[in-house]
C-alpha cells in the first residue's frame, strides 16, 4: 500500500538533489572542459535533456546515471554525493 505524505519534505529533498545534481554535472563538464552538445553526444541523449539538469529541471533516471558514470569516468557515489 502506497501512503502520500502531505508535507513537503520529500519535495525539499528532491530539490535539493536538483541542485547539488546540476552543480557536479555542471563541475564534470569544467574539468573535462565540455559544452551540453558535446556531452549529449558523448552520452548518446538530447542537449535538451542536458539543459533540464543542468537548470534543476529534473533528475536522470538510472540508465542515464550509468551512462554518464561509464563515459565520463565517474563514480555513481560521487556523482549522487553519497559517501562511502
Amino acid at each position: 500500500m502506497f501512503i502520500k505524505r502531505n508535507d513537503n519534505s520529500q519535495n525539499t529533498h528532491s530539490r535539493d538533489m536538483e541542485i547539488n545534481f546540476s552543480a557536479i554535472v555542471k563541475e564534470i563538464m569544467e574539468q573535462k572542459k565540455l559544452n551540453q552538445l558535446q556531452l549529449s553526444e558523448i552520452l548518446g541523449i538530447r542537449q535538451s535533456q542536458i539543459s533540464n539538469w543542468l537548470n534543476g529541471k529534473s533528475l536522470p533516471g538510472y540508465y542515464s546515471i550509468k551512462i554518464i558514470c561509464e563515459k565520463l569516468n565517474v563514480s555513481a557515489n560521487y556523482l549522487l554525493e553519497i559517501e562511502d
